[in-house]
C-alpha cells in the first residue's frame, strides 16, 4: 500500500458501526479487525480514511449478512487536518467493500469520497460521484 499524504486520524475503532456506501448489498457493517496497525500493548485497533480492515455485514441481503469480508474506510465524522491547512470531516463513516487486492466489490458507490483515499485505491476514486 502507499504512504498517505495526511497522518491517519484514527477515527474507528474495534466493534464501530459504519454504513456501506456501495450498491454491494451490504448495508451496515461493523469493524472486527485492521490491517497493518501498529500499536501499543493491549489497546484497541484504530481505522482512518484510506485504511483496510475486515468487517462483519450486520445489515443486508439475507445471503450476505453474517459473512466477513474486506473495506476501506472512504469517510469519517472525525476531523483531519490535509497538508494545504484545510480541515475536512464528513456527515457519517462509511466503508466501500474491496477484494484482497483493494479493487472494489460494487459496480457503483454512492456519496462522496475523500481524495485521499485515491492516493491509495485508485480504482474507489474512479467510481466514485464525488471526490472531495
Amino acid at each position: 500500500m502507499k504512504a498517505m499524504s495526511i497522518p491517519n486520524n484514527n477515527a474507528l475503532t474495534l466493534k464501530s458501526h459504519v454504513t456501506c456506501t456501495d450498491n454491494s448489498g451490504a448495508k451496515e457493517v461493523y469493524i472486527i479487525s485492521v490491517f497493518r496497525y501498529k500499536g501499543i500493548k493491549r489497546s484497541l485497533p484504530k481505522a482512518g480514511i484510506g485504511s483496510m480492515c475486515n468487517v462483519v455485514i450486520k445489515k443486508g441481503k439475507p445471503e450476505m449478512r453474517g459473512k466477513i469480508e474486506r473495506a476501506v474506510v472512504v469517510r469519517t465524522k472525525q476531523e483531519y487536518r490535509r497538508a494545504n491547512g484545510t480541515r475536512i470531516k464528513f456527515e457519517d463513516n462509511a466503508v466501500v467493500l474491496v477484494d484482497h487486492d483493494g479493487l472494489p466489490k460494487a459496480s457503483e458507490i454512492k456519496g462522496c469520497v475523500a481524495k485521499e483515499v485515491g492516493e491509495r485505491f485508485p480504482k474507489i476514486a474512479g467510481m466514485a460521484s464525488v471526490v472531495i
